[in-house]
């Protein structure tokens, strides 16, 4: 299988996806986090909200304390950004609101949030600026370069670990109450997971209704880099493949997680692995699934002009499908409920 540098490619990736992010501070006065409702469903939000002190190990065992539950929350992560609103908080800062706004539909975020710069690189001075009293951020180790930045302003940063391939949805959870806990919202939040666990299931029922032929399966995205097409497969790990596990289907993509992610195999957080158009072909007769983000930017195009790709069983027999656009493939509760909600559908249409 021919593949590309892997992490020379993440690196250009994650600038075009960080390269939207602008500095805007006139919103800095905004009130609270819990100033305004965040999601619809907020609207009819009847769970309680915690008012004592709070006292936690976020996701690389640092002790975070609180003498209550934070109102200003700055957040410097969309999977985080999400969690935030489905909790019924708006942030006072958000890292690349526009990226959020263009990759992300499961949330939207209100007017009025500020937006500091690039997500893994914000603009300190717009961040301090809303006063936050609270920073989350995505870190994977306590020494993060950025982490160790933010915890020396002394404004209580709590990191979480954005993805573990060792398994996502339980991540996904542990992820979102432990946000729950620092804003006080864990009422809120047991009420959230219990709704996903039941759309997990319906969704799981629905395609086993549907007597689905072909259950290999294989979720990608992808982008141009020097005039190529790289396409990134979701492998054993990755939060969409687990996602399709869970509703019966069986991964084609077989590369084991590698922990140095630089001889092969998939990366041992996010589980994605890297790979060309021809590199589709070790799938055999798998229905395909992509991401499409229909910007003018977007691999799409160019995939399918490509003759290796007209060739490849799923395409001559019309089982390569592309996901809706926004379907942010690193979300929380809501986000994987549309990712569900996308395979059902297309599952289950005939």
């Amino acid at each position: 299988m021919t593949r590309i540098t892997r992490l020379a490619a993440l690196t250009a990736v994650a600038a075009a996806l960080t390269a939207c992010g602008t500095t805007n501070v006139d919103s800095a006065a905004a009130g609270p986090s819990a100033a305004v409702p965040a999601s619809a469903s907020c609207a009819e939000d009847t769970t309680k909200t915690a008012t004592g002190p709070v006292s936690l190990t976020d996701g690389v065992g640092r002790k975070v304390e609180l003498a209550k539950p934070a109102e200003r929350v700055a957040v410097l992560e969309w999977q985080q950004t999400e969690d935030l609103l489905t909790l019924c908080r708006t942030p006072v800062a958000v890292a690349d609101a526009k990226g959020y706004g263009t990759y992300v539909k499961a949330e939207a975020l209100p007017q009025g949030v500020v937006s500091v710069g690039e997500r893994g690189q914000p603009d300190l001075d717009a961040l301090f600026a809303t006063k936050p009293d609270l920073i989350i951020i995505e870190a994977f180790k306590a020494d993060d370069e950025l982490l160790t930045k933010l915890a020396q302003r002394g404004v209580p940063v709590l990191a979480t670990v954005g993805a573990d391939a060792g398994g996502q949805i339980a991540n996904m959870k542990k992820v979102f109450s432990m946000i729950a806990t620092a804003v006080g919202r864990t009422e809120r939040a047991e009420q959230v997971l219990r709704r996903f666990d039941e759309h997990l299931a319906a969704g799981r029922q629905k395609v086993a209704d549907a007597h689905v032929k072909t259950t290999s399966f294989l979720f990608f995205d992808g982008w141009i880099e020097g005039g190529n097409v790289v396409i990134r497969p979701y492998g054993k790990g990755a939060l969409f493949t687990e996602l399709g596990q869970q509703l019966g289907l069986t991964p084609a993509w077989t590369d084991e997680i590698d922990k140095t992610y630089g001889n092969g195999g998939v990366d041992p957080a996010y589980g994605l692995a890297q790979t060309d158009i021809e590199g589709l072909t070790a799938v055999g007769g798998a229905t395909l699934f992509y991401s499409d983000d229909q910007t003018p930017e977007s691999y799409v195009p160019e995939l399918r002009k490509s003759t290796i790709w007209t060739s490849l069983p799923a395409v001559k027999e019309g089982r390569a499908y592309a996901f809706p656009a926004g379907l942010w493939g690193a979300g929380g509760p809501l986000s994987n409920e549309q990712a569900i909600d996308a395979y059902v559908n297309i599952l289950t249409k005939g």
